[in-house]
C-alpha cells in the first residue's frame, strides 16, 4: 500500500468519534436513509415475515470458526451475488439534519459506507447504505428486499482484503418506530447492516420504512 493510501486511513481512523458517541446519535432513530422517488407502478421487493433476524448468539461450530476481526480500512466496492449488486462504495457521515447521508441519487449504483461507525469487518456493527431508486429507475439496492437469510454480502477494502458476511435476517421498519439499538448496536463480534427506503410510499413524505439486512462476518478472502 501506498504511504499516501495509509496516511489517508490513519487520518480517517483519527476522525471516527467512540463507539459510544455515535451510539447516542443512532439510537434516536433519526440517522436513517430517507431518501427514494417511490415513481413506479410496481415498488420494490420486501422482506417476508420468514426472513426476520434471528437474534440468537452465534454457537456451535460456526461460532467457533468465525474469522478474527479485522482491522480498520477504507472500504472499496460491495457485492451481493444473489440480487446482482456490485457497486462501487463512497464514505458518507451525517448530513444537517442527522440522518445518514446517502450517495449521490443521480449515480444509481453507487453505495455509501457509514464512517461514524466501524469499518466491515471490524468488531461492531458497519453501516453500508443505498439508494432504492431514483427518478429514472432502479437502483443499487432495490432488491434488497428479496434476499434470504444464507445468502452473502461481500465487501471488498483498500487494504486487499474482501469481508464475507452471512445474512441471518431481513426485515423492513417503520421510520417512526425504528429499533436503533436493535439494529445499530455492537454484538460484539463483526456485524454488518445494509440499509435503503422500504415499506409504504406517499408523494407527500416518501418512504415510510427502512429495508435493514443483518449479517454477521462469515471469512476474510
Amino acid at each position: 500500500m501506498y504511504a499516501s493510501e495509509l496516511a489517508e486511513e490513519e487520518e480517517q481512523q483519527k476522525k471516527r468519534a467512540p463507539w459510544g458517541v455515535i451510539a447516542l446519535v443512532l439510537l434516536t432513530g433519526l440517522a436513517l436513509i430517507r431518501n427514494g422517488s417511490g415513481e413506479f407502478d410496481v415498488g420494490p421487493p420486501q422482506p417476508a415475515s420468514a426472513a426476520a433476524a434471528d437474534t440468537h448468539a452465534r454457537t456451535g461450530t460456526f461460532a467457533k470458526s468465525a474469522p478474527q476481526p479485522l482491522p480498520y480500512s477504507v472500504v472499496d466496492r460491495v457485492r451481493i451475488p444473489a440480487i446482482q449488486v456490485d457497486a462501487p462504495v463512497m464514505p458518507v457521515g451525517l448530513d444537517a439534519d442527522g440522518w445518514v447521508d446517502a450517495p449521490p441519487p443521480d449515480d444509481p449504483n453507487l453505495a455509501g459506507w457509514y464512517t461514524g461507525a466501524v469499518s466491515p469487518g471490524e468488531k461492531g456493527t458497519a453501516v453500508v447504505v443505498g439508494h432504492v431508486d431514483n427518478r429514472l429507475g432502479p437502483a443499487v439496492f432495490y432488491g434488497l428486499g428479496a434476499l434470504k437469510k444464507g445468502n452473502r454480502v461481500e465487501v471488498q477494502r483498500k487494504d486487499g482484503k474482501t469481508a464475507v458476511f452471512e445474512i441471518y435476517g431481513i426485515e423492513v421498519f417503520a421510520k417512526s418506530t425504528f429499533p436503533g439499538d436493535r439494529v445499530y448496536g455492537n454484538k460484539g463480534t463483526p456485524e454488518l447492516r445494509v440499509i435503503t427506503c422500504g415499506g409504504g410510499f406517499s408523494k407527500q413524505h416518501g418512504y415510510d420504512g427502512n429495508v435493514v439486512v443483518f449479517a454477521r462476518l462469515l471469512e476474510v478472502r
